[in-house]
């Protein structure tokens, strides 16, 4: 990990920041209206998952469970703002209470089994989700370049390789270097076939197989397939593994 000074309180801030601009959008939007971001959503079905992710993620967090577990079943009953309504709450008691370093199942097998990996997924979900649900009502804000640096190096460090391990294995070896414009930090990725990805942070004028530039928001959201980056040049199947939001 390249990012410093971030703390599971820091992360659970961020959570309770961008969940209350998510839940402003939302209550403003025609729940069948479509999320742009997201082709075949609605606003309700964004609600309802990110309530699901919640309930779902949190339940780690509160069990401390070793192990992989079913998602909970949602409440019956409720409307899908209740639904969220509820999980906020729940979600923001729990990352309160839960320090970092409690031992606990993650969802990567580049990650250590702690609870902050959780408050960092948690807080770049509704990072994300914010995103999408602003889209809707043309009211999308800026994302700080500090949150966007923590958002790169959580992709590279961790969600490559949760994707790699799961259904979309790469027979693509090769490298990249993924370095924003408008912040010092770099990465260089290392990708070779049946093993976890490789990072460190690229030397000055080091360079992969593929390159990936521009400022940190739009190198964060372009690694979740929200936006366009034109600062992009070399291998493109490199590239496609780099790309984590394809579905999500």
């Amino acid at each position: 990990m390249v990012q410093t000074g971030w703390t599971a309180q820091r992360w659970t801030a961020v959570f309770i920041e961008q969940v209350e601009m998510f839940r402003k959008a939302v209550a403003g939007a025609d729940p069948a209206a479509d999320v742009p971001t997201r082709p075949g959503w609605t606003v309700q079905d964004l609600v309802v998952h990110l309530a699901r992710f919640l309930q779902t993620s949190t339940a780690y967090l509160s069990t401390g469970s070793r192990a992989a577990m079913p998602p909970p079943p949602p409440p019956a009953g409720l409307s899908p703002l209740e639904y969220l309504d509820l999980q906020v709450t729940e979600a923001a008691e729990v990352l309160a209470a839960v320090p970092g370093n409690r031992p606990v199942w993650t969802f990567s097998p580049a990650a250590p089994d702690l609870a902050w990996v959780w408050h960092r997924r948690i807080a770049h979900e509704t990072v994300l989700r914010r995103f999408d649900a602003q889209t809707v009502v043309r009211q999308v804000v800026a994302t700080d370049a500090d949150l966007c640096v923590d958002g790169i190096d959580e992709v590279l460090t961790t969600i490559v390789a949760a994707k790699l391990d799961g259904d979309v294995p790469t027979m693509t070896p090769g490298t990249a270097v993924v370095r924003p414009t408008d912040v010092p930090e770099s990465w260089l990725i290392s990708l070779a076939s049946d093993e976890a990805p490789e990072i460190r942070a690229a030397a000055p004028g080091e360079e992969g197989d593929a390159q990936v530039t521009g400022e940190a928001e739009l190198v964060y959201f372009w690694l979740w397939n929200r936006m366009n980056l034109k600062e992009m040049t070399g291998d493109q199947r490199v590239l496609d593994v780099l790309q984590v939001g394809r579905g999500h």
